[in-house]
């Protein structure tokens, strides 16, 4: 926890470290979202991907999540939260510097591959460690600030990088696209590790040199992490909504990602401005979240959202054609999607973060992001299955409908009778 010289909730943007917190995660998710349409959309334009190979391109890049969550957050709890993230970031610009080198445009597909495990598993480290360096870095009256902050940061990387990585792809290159997520990635290094103030690790007096734990020792934090989560009411609640919501979006991001230019014709470029809408839209949602839950209940304010952001997707399918009008209606889907999608987002952290004791922060997290990310390779793989043997108009209303369960999982759980005050 931070000291007494720690900043007021008021206070928390005068704090240096704070800021360069931030600044660090703010260029980290630039780069990952950059990446994230990047590696995609040179499969399908560039290398002709059919949809099976799109849904495993997408998979193999979620995979990490499911292999090393849990082992994250063993590692989080143990380790300085902000060495971890440096190091990811470092190994990420060294991914995507090789990939701007040469290697896509060398090894085509079988290299698009080896880049998307790569990246997505040093992305799996970061996400663990960002979020509980946080808790570590700023007191618990912080956290709905603090987490505002750090989700608005992730909106703005949502409406720069898909923009700027669908534009990069049509106009240049994918290794120039790649070139601008190391880039990114460079750029966090550089400001996390000027961070000063001293992390102490839960469980130990003083902050310590990281060391690996022994095999049998990792697995107890595991298991420790997993019970805790699936004996907490409304921790098991985030969880089934997560994985509901999750393993839906995955297979509608797949067959999202072949309708647009395949049924709708739109350009690389006009893909990534219709993506890139969801970032303004969370912006919004993280400024609502910081005043919507303790003005209305966190409960009312998690399944409205859900409903109304999720239910958005619903009139994609409907569109037709390139028109103006077409491209206008698919940013007004994203923006009213983005803007409730992150409301929900900012929300469910700060109430894991708020029951979950300090030593268990990087468990919890990492347990909730395996079972609810976890489920997205299985999804992404359906989303390829379903474009093939349904097609994309039909595929894209029935993934879209599955969304709706995360909303109905939360409205069924103790999530919904949350006040305007979290529990302690």
């Amino acid at each position: 926890m931070p000291s007494p010289s720690s900043p007021s909730s008021s206070s928390l943007w005068r704090d240096a470290d704070f800021r360069r917190l931030w600044a660090g995660q703010t260029a980290s998710q630039l780069g990952e979202h950059t990446t994230l349409v990047v590696l995609p959309l040179f499969a399908l334009l560039t290398l002709d991907a059919g949809a099976g190979q799109l849904g495993a391109l997408r998979a193999v890049g979620q995979a990490p999540i499911l292999l090393l969550s849990l082992l994250a957050g063993a590692w989080v709890d143990r380790w300085r939260a902000r060495t971890v993230m440096v190091l990811t970031d470092a190994a990420r610009t060294v991914a995507l510097g090789a990939a701007a080198a040469g290697l896509l445009g060398l090894l085509g597909l079988p290299a698009l591959f080896v880049v998307a495990f790569t990246v997505g598993a040093l992305s799996v480290l970061f996400d663990v460690a960002y979020q509980a360096s946080l808790v570590r870095l700023v007191r618990r009256d912080q956290l709905m600030r603090g987490n505002s902050a750090l989700e608005g940061s992730r909106s703005a990387a949502q409406i720069g990088g898909p923009a700027l990585g669908g534009a990069l792809v049509s106009l240049l290159s994918a290794p120039v696209a790649a070139a601008s997520g190391a880039f990114f990635f460079a750029v966090s290094f550089v400001s996390l590790r000027r961070i000063r103030r001293a992390e102490a690790v839960p469980g130990h007096a003083t902050p310590v040199v990281e060391r690996p734990e022994r095999a049998p020792r990792v697995r107890q934090l595991i298991r420790e992490g997993l019970r805790f989560v699936a004996g907490h009411a409304l921790l098991r609640a985030v969880c089934l909504a997560s994985a509901a919501f999750q393993f839906s979006f995955a297979a509608l991001m797949t067959v999202y990602l072949l309708f647009l230019p395949r049924e709708l014709h739109l350009t690389g470029a006009t893909v990534g401005l219709a993506l890139a809408a969801t970032g303004p839209g969370a912006l919004l949602g993280s400024v609502l979240a910081a005043r919507l839950p303790g003005r209305y209940g966190h409960g009312v304010v998690l399944v409205s959202a859900a409903v109304l952001g999720n239910g958005a997707l619903l009139w994609v399918p409907a569109l037709h054609g390139s028109s103006t009008v077409t491209v206008a209606a698919l940013l007004a889907v994203n923006f009213v999607f983005g803007t409730f999608g992150q409301l929900v987002n900012v929300t469910v952290m700060s109430v894991r973060q708020a029951v979950t004791p300090d030593g268990m922060q990087g468990r919890a997290a990492a347990t909730i992001t395996f079972v609810g990310l976890g489920c997205t390779p299985l999804g992404s793989l359906l989303g390829g299955v379903l474009a093939q043997e349904w097609g994309l108009r039909t595929s894209l209303l029935v993934t879209a409908a599955g969304m709706m369960l995360s909303p109905a999982v939360m409205a069924a759980s103790p999530l919904v009778r949350l006040g305007r005050r979290l529990p302690l």
